[in-house]
């Protein structure tokens, strides 16, 4: 008799993003990092809260990474907001530990200020599990995302009116050279507490997500519920269904204006007003945002407001001032360039 459905589904999840990586391995040449070499087995650590979606996907990745010859470790990050998050922590690496995954670290972070507590919260745990990945030299780090998950962010996404990268939710392979895998994309979150129940596997729910005071968290405890409640079942299923449809959109579009960028420029560098104008407003918007991020604005901290004020300059030319953007970036129109640059 083979293994519950549950944990039949997460074991699979994992056992394919596994597989990729091995591939990923086995073509790396023998100049790369020593995470990729060909002279070890790949390391594939797992981040793990606690909670259920990250302890069945911690289950889920020392069950598979003996049988395909890979080494296994784990992280908990210790953000340090609740009381007694330092022994909860250390209970986190304990049971990791007898999962059988070695490493297993448990890392503190001071989690500041910008952007509000989530996004300071995400900040400085992924600088905490890149951290831990380079000390490691780590192949890849798992992540325990759900289907669940991607249709909340798609729909933060849609209330900030950011456009169709939002839309996009999370990608299943993403940071620097693919270090960040979620295997549980396409699972719902019901999976993997149920993967946990039956395999008898301690699990932290954690008070933030009850919060209202988080945006997330009134998004999952009100906000999708009422949204399934005048839609019907197959709510969550159709937004990530849309956030793979989207991101397939935005990649191409990306693809589109790296290309198109060098067809807009002068001799000297300088954006052409009228050959911009005449792109398609997505791939102007695109090759307008990837400018200025060159010109040193974070990625982060610009917004559709922003590249809609400076593509203005481009389709509602009244002989407006200079710009200000984020990063301390000017964009101003002059003599039918565009000039983007600090100061």
């Amino acid at each position: 008799m083979g293994p519950h459905p549950a944990v039949a589904a997460i074991r699979l999840a994992v056992r394919r993003v596994l597989h990729d990586l091995l591939t990923e391995h086995h073509r790396a040449p023998a100049a790369v990092p020593h995470a990729l070499s060909q002279e070890s087995p790949p390391l594939v650590l797992v981040a793990c809260s606690g909670g259920a979606d990250s302890m069945a996907l911690a289950s889920a990745l020392a069950f598979e990474s003996p049988k395909l010859g890979i080494r296994a470790g784990g992280v908990t990050v210790d953000h340090g907001l609740q009381p007694g998050s330092d022994l909860r922590a250390a209970e986190v690496v304990q049971r990791l530990r007898e999962l059988g995954l070695d490493p297993v670290d448990s890392v503190a972070v001071t989690v500041g200020r910008a952007g509000g507590p989530e996004a300071a919260a995400r900040d400085a745990r992924y600088a905490a599990l890149d951290t831990a990945a380079e000390r490691h030299g780590a192949a890849a780090v798992l992540l325990g995302h759900t289907r669940d998950d991607q249709a909340e962010t798609v729909l933060l996404g849609l209330a900030r009116g950011s456009g169709i990268r939002s839309l996009s939710g999370m990608a299943a392979v993403s940071g620097a050279d693919g270090r960040y895998r979620r295997p549980f994309l396409e699972l719902d979150r019901q999976t993997a507490r149920k993967a946990c129940m039956v395999q008898s596997l301690p699990v932290w729910d954690d008070p933030h997500n009850a919060d209202p005071a988080y945006t997330r968290s009134r998004l999952r405890q009100e906000g999708l519920p009422a949204l399934e409640k005048a839609l019907g079942k197959g709510v969550v299923e159709a937004l990530a269904r849309t956030a793979r449809l989207s991101r397939d959109d935005a990649d191409a579009l990306d693809t589109w204006a790296a290309q198109a960028e060098a067809t807009v420029r002068d001799a000297a560098g300088l954006l052409e007003c009228a050959r911009l104008y005449a792109l398609p407003p997505a791939v102007r918007r695109r090759v307008l945002r990837r400018a200025v991020i060159a010109a040193g604005a974070p990625a982060g901290s610009l917004f559709a407001r922003h590249i809609e004020e400076v593509d203005r300059l481009i389709t509602g030319w009244r002989g407006q001032g200079a710009i200000n953007l984020p990063g301390k970036v000017v964009a101003r129109r002059q003599g039918g360039r565009l000039v983007i640059r600090q100061g």
